[in-house]
């Protein structure tokens, strides 16, 4: 019997030398999402870079996440619930305050539940922040053992959202916006795919590099499956980025889309993943932005006005509300 022969590639996995399968299995490109995902309704990242993938059966921490949803919730967000949990504390101790009695709180002088409630509120206010104005002070052991545990609660809970707040300021985030939409442009003798972004702040990106992606279904074997293609750019990689940049795939004989129309894209489902990466001046840490095209989302036969204003001498202005706009171009 003829004995199996084994290879060890250089990327360290073993596969059977007399297995093509195999081999083919292992030079497969894959993102991270697999072949099965063959959804033609649903896109694999979202225009805001997040990954359009829902858990299911998620251990209950696992899917809250605190610390990340405080981190990357929207400032209004934050500060809303920031104020929600100042409020709910002190309603929480006005109404303990308020079933102990008025009489275990010196220095309430209106003594109607409107005036006995409000002023056991801005008590628990001033102990739970510990500025504590002393006109209102505990009387009791129960009042003084009460006010000491919200103090308690008080120092604990602003040292998190003094944490959080530095987490928030020092964490380092890449505002790239994206076109709209991307085009299918005449470039040079031949056509191209593009997409253009800008940095939407005034600070310094260096060291930017784009990987664009094409993943798109096709039929193997009689099975449709989800297939992966890096598509080469003119230019991936820029020292500085401080105006717009529009990156460029040309369609060549070797290029993944020679031939496509808007109808192939269509049928397979096509969507362009994007990665970018890039350092940071400010905080000299390196920064992400991801977004994606489906096919529903390239304009065919267009190109990009230029975002540059010259009517100003002797300094370059760039027109940021320009970034989505096109003209006509007839295609090579």
């Amino acid at each position: 019997m003829k004995a199996r022969s084994t290879t060890l590639t250089q990327s360290g996995s073993l596969h059977g030398g007399d297995s093509k399968l195999v081999l083919q299995e292992e030079q497969r490109q894959d993102l991270g999402f697999g072949t099965k995902l063959n959804d033609p309704l649903s896109r694999l990242i979202n225009k805001d870079g997040s990954f359009n993938i829902q858990r299911a059966n998620e251990p209950f921490w696992d899917r809250v996440n605190l610390y990340n949803r405080l981190i990357t919730m929207s400032w209004p967000q934050f500060l809303a619930l920031v104020g929600l949990f100042y409020l709910t504390v002190n309603l929480l101790f006005a109404g303990i305050y308020l079933l102990l009695g008025a009489e275990n709180l010196k220095g309430i002088a209106d003594l109607t539940l409107y005036g006995r409630f409000w002023n056991s509120f801005f008590f628990s206010a001033q102990t739970l922040t510990t500025v504590g104005y002393g006109h209102i002070y505990p009387n009791s052991f129960i009042t003084s053992t009460i006010s000491s545990f919200e103090s308690l609660v008080g120092l604990l809970a602003f040292a998190l959202v003094t944490g959080l707040l530095y987490g928030r300021f020092s964490r380092p985030v890449a505002h790239i916006r994206f076109a709209k939409q991307a085009v299918f442009a005449p470039y040079l003798d031949v056509n191209a795919w593009m997409f253009r972004i800008i940095n939407a702040r005034s600070n310094q990106l260096i060291d930017v590099e784009v990987e664009v992606s094409l993943s798109r279904l096709e039929v193997h074997k009689g099975v449709k499956q989800r297939r992966y293609y890096t598509l080469n750019l003119e230019r991936k990689k820029v020292t500085f980025f401080p105006t717009n940049w529009t990156l460029v795939h040309p369609i060549t004989d070797e290029s993944p889309l020679h031939g496509c129309t808007p109808e192939d894209l269509a049928e397979s489902d096509a969507e362009f993943l994007i990665l970018l990466r890039a350092i940071d001046d400010t905080f000299s840490q390196t920064v992400h932005a991801r977004c994606s095209y489906r096919y529903n989302e390239v304009l065919w036969g267009h190109k990009y006005q230029p975002m540059f204003d010259g009517s100003k001498q002797g300094v370059v202005t760039l027109d940021l509300n320009l970034l989505d706009a096109t003209t006509p171009a007839a295609l090579n």
